[in-house]
């Protein structure tokens, strides 16, 4: 019976393939048994010993008796917070201040900064980029073919064996494995997965930075228009006095030195609302940027001081838990753990590299004979590329290395001990703004006793206008002091829960 021609070239092309797995097989084979007796050479990473102090602060230097971190009440329990030391300081931190308006900006610049938006693409980039050196670690395969027509000169066989022109065809596959036998492939992997923590630490502090900001922007708008409400308030109040110096003139009950000491002091006054109301503009002008909006397409919301409530109780994450939190502290790790790897990378670089190289498929003249059985061809190569004179470039590579390793490492010491010395600075921050409150809220109760007496004096004409006009401008410095005492503390609060670090959704 004769066999159909197309189940012929079915069973070449079935043929074919088995040759092509088989050469595969082959190669794979020999380098899963070589990686058996692979090594890795370099240091190994393990994680750095931070300090771990039992708080931030010393006792106190006035007195002796404060324990590390407390800021006790300081005038009056109303300006005083309580720091819990050893909580858990919250993710969502800024829920802390209770303004719904607040939550709302944060969730708008989550959503919509570009930065942000930078950072997280970033981190993308670097776990792509490990994905593309670990395929490094596998063996290779590509298909290849090929078609033309060759002529060979009568020097190629001899005068004797002059061959036609003829056309060639062939088809197959290429396996290549490079044996990691050093560990240099699994380093540089190891060295790509340190860099994309790194990437990712870089984005949580990206979102820590804008949430704080965020906030940080909001209150100082917020303080700037408390002190213009404050010095309105004075200036309408000079304005009052202008106009009743102005009627006892007419009356002939004062002289015009005293009209033009008035008038004096209104000009004087209102010199200082431009450089605020120029502050409160930069500020919405910087939220509307955080929230990836030009500042003409968009109007921040007016957020007052009253509206934020001051945490009363702050907890605050023990020394040896803040080197887990912090974005910088991480992303210091992860370059030291980068640079580990960079050591055996160039460690393994010193040794012979060892590549296996298997081809299988067919070969045929004419094209119609490609699939026939004994077309069938392939080869098992192995080539090793040893370094022998590079002019002592691998091994200052290396030495390259190992000084990075420790640049590194002392680096991560450093910013350790840096964040260490940002949260005490914060933490005696709150201990001062408290007593600075209950300084600045008695400063205020006495200037205004103080106004009221030199108002009164002056209409019953015992003290000159320029007594009521000193008493005035006391009162404002305490105003002035008070708001920005209250916006101190808000702010030295925010920035408490920043030096603390956070934990961004992912």
């Amino acid at each position: 019976m004769r066999v159909p021609a197309s189940l012929k070239t079915a069973a070449r092309a079935a043929h074919a393939a088995r040759v092509v797995r088989a050469a595969a097989e082959r190669a794979a084979c020999l380098a899963a048994c070589t990686a058996l007796c692979a090594c890795t050479v370099g240091p190994s990473f393990k994680p750095p010993s931070a300090p771990q102090p039992p708080a931030y602060t010393a006792p106190s230097d006035s007195n002796g008796e404060r324990a590390p971190g407390e800021v006790p009440t300081a005038g009056t329990a109303d300006f005083a917070q309580r720091i819990l030391l050893g909580g858990t300081p919250a993710a969502r931190w800024w829920t802390l201040f209770r303004s719904p308006q607040l939550d709302e900006l944060i969730g708008q610049a989550v959503a919509d900064n570009h930065t942000l938006a930078v950072a997280r693409a970033t981190l993308d980039e670097a776990q792509e980029l490990v994905k593309a050196e670990a395929g490094a670690s596998y063996p290779q395969v590509s298909l290849n073919g090929g078609l033309g027509r060759q002529k060979y000169g009568k020097e190629f066989l001899g005068s004797l064996f002059v061959l036609p022109p003829f056309s060639y065809v062939a088809a197959g596959a290429t396996v290549s494995y490079t044996i990691d036998y050093m560990g240099g492939v699994a380093r540089s992997v190891e060295q790509r997965r340190a860099l994309a923590q790194y990437q990712r630490s870089e984005a949580d502090a990206a979102y820590l930075a804008l949430t704080g900001s965020v906030v940080l922007q909001a209150m100082d708008a917020a303080a700037a228009r408390a002190e213009i409400e404050a010095i309105s308030g004075l200036v309408s109040e000079d304005r009052d006095n202008l106009n009743l110096v102005r009627t006892e003139f007419e009356d002939g009950s004062v002289s015009r030195v005293d009209v033009l000491t008035a008038q004096s002091q209104l000009a004087s006054d209102e010199t200082l609302l431009p450089p605020v109301r120029q502050r409160l503009d930069v500020a919405r002008h910087a939220l509307a940027v955080l929230i990836g909006k030009a500042p003409a397409d968009w109007t921040a919301p007016q957020l007052e001081l009253t509206d934020l409530a001051l945490p009363r109780e702050v907890p605050v994450s023990l020394p040896s838990e803040l080197a887990h939190r912090r974005p910088d502290i991480l992303a210091a790790e992860a370059q030291l753990h980068a640079a580990t790897a960079a050591v055996g990378v160039a460690t393994a670089n010193l040794y012979p590299q060892i590549t296996l190289t298997a081809t299988g498929g067919l070969q045929a003249i004419p094209f119609q004979q490609l699939f026939d059985r004994s077309n069938a061809a392939w080869t098992l190569i192995s080539g090793i590329t040893a370094p022998v004179f590079e002019g002592g470039t691998l091994r200052a590579e290396r030495r390259a290395a190992v000084d990075q390793l420790r640049a590194a490492a002392a680096q991560y010491q450093q910013v350790v001990l840096e964040s260490f010395g940002q949260v005490a600075d914060l933490l005696d921050a709150l201990r001062h703004d408290s007593e600075l409150l209950a300084a600045q809220s008695n400063a205020l109760s006495a200037a205004e006793s103080s106004v009221e007496l030199a108002r009164e004096s002056y209409r019953a004409g015992n003290s000159g206008l320029l007594d009521v006009l000193d008493a005035q401008r006391q009162r404002l410095a305490a105003q002035l002091g008070l708001v920005r005492a209250q916006a101190r503390q808000y702010i030295d609060t925010a920035q408490l829960f920043l030096a603390l670090g956070g934990t961004p959704p992912r």
